[in-house]
């Protein structure tokens, strides 16, 4: 096999390999997802059908607290990584990988859904953007915040002759008046007990059905323009 041809051929197998990773990231598959469905008003959804909603999350009960930024949410995902020297590589090894998510509502001009996700079984997809980050190292100390949430995770911030570990945080939630969107089989239900704040004698909820999960996401790409919004 001549030489071009074979750097073509790995050419072609590395990018292939990187596509495959990108058409197959939780990020793309989500937003791909999303784009195939419209938009829907609450208050025209009907029952059993897949439908895609815009608005802004609300706690039900009291909020979630971030664990890093201390931030009022619905859902929250942190990771703890530290740096791991092998030989003459390196690698981030995840030490703390936390999801923590609660049923909440989401609000579109004064109507509210309510989501029920589940862990155990998941029944949801979800794609967060990490807007919470900080590290340490060597030569950069941990902020009083990031070395009390280590100590709470008994994480030594110090190694060898007292130097800083290489440690990095990345945290990403629904924020609690975040404007998200959201997809999932509907299913209206009677409300025996009124709701705080919210009028209507029913709600809707998102559910799922068979293999198809709930998809909660706050990227950008997934609202609508705002001039377009309901």
């Amino acid at each position: 096999m001549t030489t071009p041809l074979l750097v073509l051929i790995i050419v072609v197998i590395i990018g292939a390999f990187i596509y495959a990773i990108y058409f197959f990231s939780p990020k793309t598959i989500i937003l791909r997802r999303l784009k195939q469905l419209p938009y829907s008003r609450i208050g025209s959804l009907q029952n059993n059908k897949f439908s895609k909603i815009e608005g802004t999350a609300l706690n039900i009960e009291n909020p979630l607290i971030a664990p890093l930024s201390q931030r009022k949410c619905v859902f929250y995902k942190m990771k703890i990584q530290k740096k791991v020297s092998t030989g003459k590589s390196s690698h981030w090894k995840t030490i703390v990988d936390e999801e923590v998510i609660q049923d909440f509502f989401v609000e579109q001009t004064g109507e509210r859904i309510i989501v029920f996700p589940t862990k155990s079984p998941k029944n949801y997809y979800d794609y967060l953007v990490t807007d919470g980050k900080t590290s340490s190292g060597t030569f950069k100390d941990p902020t009083p915040e990031f070395k009390n949430l280590l100590n709470h995770y008994n994480i030594e911030t110090e190694g060898l002759f007292g130097f800083n570990k290489q440690l990095r945080y990345g945290e990403a939630i629904v924020e609690v008046g975040e404007r998200i969107t959201i997809a999932g089989y509907v299913k209206w239900m009677k409300l025996d007990n009124p709701v705080a704040d919210y009028s209507y004698s029913s709600i809707a909820s998102i559910t799922t059905k068979g293999k198809q999960k709930i998809l909660i996401t706050d990227h950008p790409d997934a609202l609508r323009p705002k001039h377009g919004r309901v």
